[in-house]
């Protein structure tokens, strides 16, 4: 079964919050068929520990304004990677070096991408990505 609609929901909100905070490689994956916890892993890049600590923050705020409160979050304090978890959806922002580290999209390359609106794809990507 593909996320809800309300995940689906989420992660675009969540998407366009850190997109106006100028992060990079956007991407929302369906983790539904592999996972019972979560619906969509949102994964975003910053730059530096400021601006991913900036990034989360908005992506926060953002889900507050739809009625989703953090279950957890972890990592806010170091800026190198964090992790909310909102429940439906999980929110994965990681600085650049440790998104190359990591290789999240390579860990859970089997699962389908959930296209974004152009908004919401980042400040490395353009209109047709």
């Amino acid at each position: 079964m593909p996320a809800t609609e309300r995940a689906v929901e989420l992660a675009i909100a969540a998407a366009r919050a850190a997109a106006d905070r100028k992060a990079e490689e956007i991407i929302a994956l369906d983790v539904s068929e592999q996972l019972v916890l979560t619906d969509v892993f949102l994964i975003a890049s910053g730059t530096n520990e400021r601006q991913v600590g900036a990034i989360v923050d908005a992506v926060e705020e953002a889900l507050f304004h739809l009625g989703a409160k953090p279950v957890r979050r972890e990592g806010k304090a170091a800026g190198r990677w964090v992790l909310v978890d909102f429940g439906d959806v999980v929110v994965h922002v990681q600085h650049q070096e440790d998104r190359v580290y990591y290789a999240l999209e390579r860990l859970w390359k089997d699962c389908p991408l959930i296209e974004l609106p152009a908004d919401a794809r980042g400040a490395d990507q353009g209109p047709e990505a």
